[in-house]
């Protein structure tokens, strides 16, 4: 890598992007009502152009919820850097929105697996009155050494207040589907009713 130290910063982020589009391919980054987002602003990323796909064969109804006034809407989340980048955030439908707030599960993720004592986590949201969703962490602990509060705890120096778990439920292990990817919608299913008020 050559440059300056800014410019091999920017250069060594960008091998975690997924690059830019290709030539004949347009793609934007949209929000929920389809209008771009601006700049390293997280949305859907949405493509069209000759060699995308036509729609789903003799599926009209998913074509319908997947190409609309022409672009492919990916389910991908993401966001584009000024030099026209690309940077994966994750699945639309695992985000979660709390009080109009969108929070990416991986981030969450990330900061509970650095804990000494998670040896795995994932997130996923709950249904809220007041705010939406809430976010609930499902964790695997190494001992016994950690509680729901001591890990809600840990979290709040390392993320804004509304990404931090609302509730934590300790689990013997994640389900994952052969390729090793964490099955949130089986977590979903099994551990989304509402947290608990508390004071």
């Amino acid at each position: 890598l050559e440059g300056s130290s800014e410019e091999i910063d920017a250069k060594l982020k960008r091998l975690t992007s997924i690059g830019k589009p290709l030539d004949d391919v347009e793609v934007t980054i949209v929000d929920e009502e389809g209008q771009p987002v601006a700049e390293g602003e997280t949305g859907e990323i949405v493509a069209r152009g000759s060699r995308m796909m036509a729609g789903y064969w003799q599926e009209e109804s998913a074509t319908r919820d997947t190409i609309r006034g022409g672009w492919i809407y990916t389910g991908d989340l993401g966001y584009q850097d000024q030099d026209g980048y690309i940077f994966l955030s994750g699945r639309a439908k695992d985000f979660i929105k709390r009080g109009g707030e969108m929070i990416s599960p991986e981030e969450v993720e990330q900061v509970l697996r650095s804990h000494p004592e998670i040896d795995d986590a994932a997130v996923i949201g709950v249904p809220d009155v007041e705010w939406g969703e809430e976010v609930r962490a499902l964790v695997v602990s190494r001992s016994d050494q950690v509680d729901e509060e001591l890990i809600i705890e840990f979290c709040r120096d390392k993320m804004a207040g509304f990404k931090r778990p609302r509730s934590v439920i300790f689990v013997g292990e994640l389900p994952r589907n052969v390729m090793g990817k964490v099955l949130k919608r089986d977590l979903r299913e099994e551990f989304s009713h509402p947290v608990e008020n508390r004071d």
